[in-house]
């Protein structure tokens, strides 16, 4: 059975220890590079690091890319996301096939209205 893992600062990982994931705190995100080595040496399958670990741990997140396990996710802490998961997500979606699929406006992304294009042409 496969393995997965939360790293993160305690107060955004607490609660995915109730859905039976290991829960693996780090009290700065530069700290959670312990943690991404032991879950490489213990075949997780399944990584989720809060976005401010990601950014800190890159390099080495980067290294693990040539791997097939475990895949890191990067996911919001709890004081709110920069979009950086969705940002690999899709990512790796238009790797995989080529294309972007998802079909997420990048003005929307840039907090604009969906159709601010369009009211400006009519005026």
């Amino acid at each position: 059975m496969y393995k997965v893992a939360v790293i993160g600062d305690p107060d955004s990982i607490i609660g995915f220890r109730a859905l039976g994931l290991t829960v693996l705190e780090a009290v700065t995100p530069e700290a959670a590079e312990e943690h991404l080595r032991y879950a490489v040496d213990e075949d997780f399958a399944i990584v989720f690091i809060t976005e401010p670990c990601f950014i800190a741990n890159q390099d080495y997140i980067r290294s693990l890319r040539s791997r097939k396990l475990p895949a890191v996710i990067p996911i919001p802490p709890i004081s709110g996301g920069s979009g950086l998961g969705m940002a690999q997500v899709r990512e790796s979606v238009r790797k995989a096939i080529g294309m972007d699929i998802l079909g997420i406006d990048n003005t929307r992304e840039a907090g604009q209205p969906e159709n601010s294009a369009s009211s400006e042409s009519k005026e």
